[in-house]
């Protein structure tokens, strides 16, 4: 087959992919255009051509799925648990089977490699999984009170209604986490995906169509336009919690929009997660956790290794290691052979990678690899490594969201921390060493949600997900995910009764 062949093919099924995608909003269990007929474009970040154009919501359409979300939410609170955890465990099935294809769509709305698109789909089926069998165990409690003279019974119920808004760097994992529990939980939703990456969304939303999940209780609403979606929302009464993943700034002006109605609030923010690589590491080790923990989603992450505090005695040596094997890694459109990493978002991701590297050579940083944006069509940025960053540097304080690895030096494991911590954020970590009092003292040091020791990746549907600081609130993943969508109800019952 010759490449012209196989480049017709490749744009044929590309072509059939995005022609199954709904491009409306579902609402009520009816997909259906945004009110005046608006649409908005989504672009191949690879190709910066226009992909798609899909329904552009606004606040009628906003309220007009928190009526279907209000009307279905007591039914669907009332639905047996296992019938709840099948409707789950069904979407994951669907998933499964057609990873294939989520994962082209993904790649082609974000720009990741294929075979991260098809991991992070095999991730987003496991939260429907995980969730599906929590959803029959969600328990109570029955005592007799200290007195004896009542008996105290503790149930657990749906929050109800809820507002769940999603990221644009992981958009199916991130609506699976928040969709997942939600279900299992026994609340409707109005779901509100990102304006880079929507398609995903709806795609997942068919599939739960599918698996059985009741008109009403998903509800999707894209918008070019947040603001016109969770405003009114949020100054709704009727809505009762609200779940955002995204930057700390957004994070905080929906908590201060919460507060009206006193909403129950999960919040996953900012992360600006140092890497400690200590003397006595494991070198090699270290290299492949920091490529993993840097390059995963070619560093657009909130988990994304933003800042790597090597010992003085290895900080050479880990700089021209880790710089040799990012200047390898091949850089295009994901559905390329052999791409391992992709393009940026958009132009505005890019200008900001770029500033931030500028600031740094600037102020002194020394170039290993990259520090450019590569002259062709698409938002790329090469692998870059820097070293001998000073501490003024822009980057060493801001979330970088990109293909760059900075990398600074500490002499003992008090400055280690204290640099680590000398930030507002706290969502991650991570932290080399083979000395076991050593991991557990930093591991109690870190003022993170999470710490991934030894190891450059942390993410797992059954672990409890969040931050500390302006990292957020709550927790996603794990045993105590679905209690973001529980209300405890205490009930006193007489003895005599």
């Amino acid at each position: 087959m010759n490449d012209e062949v196989a480049v017709g093919q490749q744009l044929e099924r590309e072509r059939e992919v995005l022609a199954r995608v709904p491009r409306g909003l579902l609402i009520g269990g009816q997909w259906r255009p945004a009110t005046g007929g608006r649409t908005f474009p989504v672009h191949d970040p690879a190709t910066e051509e226009v992909i798609a154009e899909v329904a552009d919501g606004h606040e009628d359409d906003a309220l007009a799925a928190l009526d279907a979300s209000v009307g279905a939410q007591a039914g669907w609170a009332e639905t047996a648990p296992r019938r709840r955890g099948e409707v789950l465990r069904r979407a994951y099935e669907l998933m499964t089977e057609r990873v294939d294809d989520l994962a082209l769509l993904m790649t082609m709305e974000m720009g990741k490699p294929l075979a991260e698109s098809k991991a992070e789909v095999a991730y987003a089926a496991d939260f429907f999984r995980w969730f599906g069998e929590e959803a029959v165990r969600i328990s109570g409690d029955y005592k007799v009170s200290t007195s004896g003279a009542n008996r105290v019974l503790v149930m657990r119920q749906p929050v109800g209604p809820s507002l769940l808004i999603t990221p644009w760097n992981f958009p199916a994992a991130m609506v699976a986490r928040k969709v997942g529990p939600a279900v299992a939980a026994g609340c409707t939703m109005v779901l509100k995906p990102p304006q880079l990456t929507p398609l995903s969304s709806l795609a997942m939303a068919g599939i739960l169509e599918e698996a059985g999940l009741p008109p009403g209780a998903l509800n999707v609403v894209t918008t070019s336009r947040a603001s016109a979606v969770s405003g009114p929302l949020l100054a709704d009464s009727r809505l009762r919690k609200v779940s955002f993943t995204g930057s700390t700034e957004v994070g905080s002006m929906l908590m201060a929009g919460a507060a009206a109605h006193v909403l129950r609030v999960s919040l996953e923010l900012g992360g600006n997660a140092p890497f400690l690589v200590f003397a006595d590491a494991d070198l090699d080790a270290a290299v492949e956790g920091a490529l993993t923990a840097k390059m995963r989603n070619t560093g657009e992450a909130c988990t994304a290794a933003n800042r790597f505090y090597v010992h003085a005695s290895l900080a050479q040596e880990f700089s021209e290691r880790l710089a040799r094997a990012m200047a390898a890694m091949k850089l295009g459109r994901g559905t390329e052979p052999g791409v391992r990493v992709g393009p940026l978002v958009d132009e505005a991701q890019r200008a900001k990678v770029t500033s931030l590297v500028e600031d740094a050579v600037e102020r002194g940083a020394r170039v290993l690899c990259g520090a450019r944006a590569p002259r062709s069509r698409g938002w790329f940025y090469e692998p870059t490594v820097l070293a001998a960053v000073p501490e003024g540097a822009q980057l060493a304080g801001e979330e970088i969201f990109g293909p760059v690895a900075p990398v600074f030096s500490f002499e003992d494991d008090e400055e280690a921390v204290r640099l680590a911590n000398g930030t507002r954020y706290g969502l991650v970590a991570y932290a080399y060493t083979r000395d076991l009092g050593r991991a557990l003292r930093v591991c109690e040091a870190l003022e993170v949600g999470m710490v991934g020791l030894n190891r450059g990746l942390v993410s797992d549907p059954a672990a409890p997900f969040g931050g500390a600081k302006a990292s957020g609130i709550g927790r996603e993943g794990g045993s105590v995910g679905i209690d973001e969508y529980l209300e405890v109800k205490y009930v006193s019952i007489d003895k005599t009764w």
